[in-house]
């Protein structure tokens, strides 16, 4: 061996020795080790996700170490309980530099399974893949552990196995990878605390409306628990608790067995459908050691009652257009609970339907149970006749006294068409030429209520006119009653026998109200027929008088 061979060896070996031969260029890398893969990547990728950049010819050699960490360990039985496993990187550097060193320690592609293996435990999360783990970002990885009802408390482990690769040596732009898998026990503590369900829910509460939701919570734990708060949440926008999305009640201490039951109040919107709605919920208690503890496996479905509705039945109208009338008909409590202080009531918006009566009371009405009403309503004069759609609506009071109201409904009410206040008939409808004679006439109150004061009037034109009897008075005139009513009528000379002329009535009267109104004018025809006296017609006998007078002047005079 030359003398600069010996000098080479000794630098080469006093650089090894330093650790510094990972940043002399020029200098060899080391074999790989068996098992490693040889590989050129200039630019893989670091833990931080930027390309790496080692120096063209520098050495680094080493390995990630993986470990498993549990921070909070207590599991509770009969349910599902979520734990948090923490992945940890204590990586290794063999050879190379701080700068280089997560080149060799970052564990890429890691896949965590969790198995419970001899244990009443069972793992619901299958394995999860986790990426990159570098020695500077531990990886945090929620595990579902099944804990049955009746475990012992105590502690039972879960096997943790880690499978990863990793770059074990880099070199002159040449990386050796290897694949490793890792097992790693953690424990989980079964405890004997306090713990809760809800073993019943109930509400009095109806869609639409508001009311009282009944927990049972039930201590399913080993011990006593003080202080106990009960907080129950709705994750729906069609229940309410109170006035918010959540509520909380204190119950104080609950001993191994117990149960409480727990009232809220709610409401569910008139939008909600009819369906089972999901309510969870926490319990926070303290220990006998004055310990804070909280069970967040509360959870229940609530369904609320159907929405109170009403129908109206048997509908039967006398509306008249231009007249007072009613509707009459059936109110029905369809559920599906009692109702106090049921009223019904007109909505309708129409402009030629005045109420009389604005709503008609019917009392309380349990449900499936029904009563009669009748709501008086009156039709204008410029109103359609035919079937017409009304609007109702039914208020009452539920069980807390408060006042509600179900709107959906509407009847079909046939509107009759108009017709005269009052009916006039005249039995004999003659009168002799040049005579007189009483006219009897029969008047009919067609108004549909009673009319009071009712005085008629007679009218007549030449050649006929009215005698000294042309009113008729009655003091009250009862719905669909007669009367007649005596007018005396007389002819003047004009009056032609053969010929029809035409006398006039109208009546004044007060309604039920008081009302003063002026009826329409009716019309009715009379005939004139010819004296049945024997004598000569009036107009002969008239035009025979007129010419002997004349001849008897003619004759005078010529004697004077």
């Amino acid at each position: 061996m030359t003398q600069r061979s010996i000098l080479t060896v000794f630098v080469t070996a006093l650089l090894l020795t330093s650790g510094t031969v990972g940043v002399v260029a020029g200098a060899t890398a080391s074999n790989p080790t068996v098992g490693d893969t040889a590989t050129t990547d200039l630019s893989a990728p670091t833990a931080a996700g930027s390309p790496l950049q080692p120096q063209a010819t520098g050495l680094v050699r080493g390995s990630p170490d993986l470990s498993v960490l549990i921070s909070q360990n207590e599991v509770t039985p009969g349910r599902i309980n979520e734990v948090t496993l923490q992945v940890v990187n204590d990586g290794e550097v063999d050879l190379g530099t701080p700068q280089s060193r997560s080149i060799v320690t970052t564990a890429r592609s890691v896949r965590l399974t969790a198995t419970s293996d001899d244990s009443p435990l069972s793992v619901e999360t299958g394995t999860v893949a986790l990426g990159a783990v570098a020695e500077e970002a531990p990886r945090e990885v929620p595990v579902a552990v099944s804990v049955p009802n009746g475990t012992e408390p105590g502690n039972y482990e879960l096997e943790v196995e880690l499978e990863y690769s990793y770059t074990s040596q880099y070199s002159s732009g040449v990386t050796y990878d290897r694949e490793e898998t890792v097992t790693a026990d953690v424990d989980v503590t079964v405890t004997d605390d306090a713990r809760f369900r809800i073993v019943d829910i109930t509400t009095n509460s109806q869609v639409g409306d508001q009311g009282t939701l009944e927990a049972t919570v039930k201590n399913v734990g080993a011990t006593a628990a003080y202080e106990t708060t009960v907080a129950l949440e709705s994750s729906s926008a069609g229940l309410t608790l109170g006035e918010r999305t959540a509520d909380t009640a204190l119950v104080g201490s609950l001993s191994p067995g117990e149960s409480v039951t727990v009232p809220y109040n709610v409401a569910f919107a008139s939008t909600a459908p009819d369906r089972q709605y999901a309510i969870s919920g926490q319990v926070s208690f303290e220990t006998s050691d004055g310990i804070s503890h909280v069970d967040q496996g509360l959870s229940a479905g609530v369904t609320p009652l159907a929405e109170q509705t009403f129908a109206l039945e048997d509908i039967e109208s006398t509306l008249r257009v231009g007249e007072d009338g009613e509707i009459t008909g059936t109110v029905v409590n369809t559920g599906p609970v009692p109702a106090d202080n049921v009223v019904v009531q007109y909505t309708d918006t129409s402009q030629s339907i005045l109420p009389i009566e604005q709503s008609a009371a019917v009392g309380p009405l349990d449900a499936g149970e029904s009563s009669a009403f009748t709501l008086p309503l009156s039709i204008g004069g410029e109103a359609e006749s035919g079937l017409r759609t009304v609007d109702f609506a039914v208020q009452y009071r539920n069980d807390d006294g408060e006042a509600r109201a179900y709107s959906d409904v509407a009847v079909n009410a046939e509107v009759a068409p108009e017709r005269d206040a009052f009916s006039v008939a005249i039995a004999n409808q003659t009168i002799e030429a040049g005579g007189t004679r009483t006219v009897e006439v029969t008047v009919t109150n067609n108004l549909g209520e009673p009319a009071s004061d009712l005085e008629a009037r007679l009218f007549a034109n030449d050649p006929l006119a009215t005698g000294d009897t042309d009113t008729g008075y009655v003091q009250s005139l009862a719905a669909g009653e007669s009367t007649t009513m005596t007018f005396e009528l007389t002819t003047t000379g004009s009056a032609t026998p053969g010929s029809t002329y035409p006398i006039s009535l109208d009546f004044r009267y007060d309604d039920v109200d008081g009302d003063s109104h002026l009826s329409d004018t009716y019309r009715a025809p009379i005939d004139v027929t010819a004296s049945e006296g024997g004598g000569l017609p009036i107009p002969i006998i008239v035009v025979a008088l007129l010419m002997v007078g004349t001849a008897a002047l003619v004759i005078y005079r010529r004697r004077q």
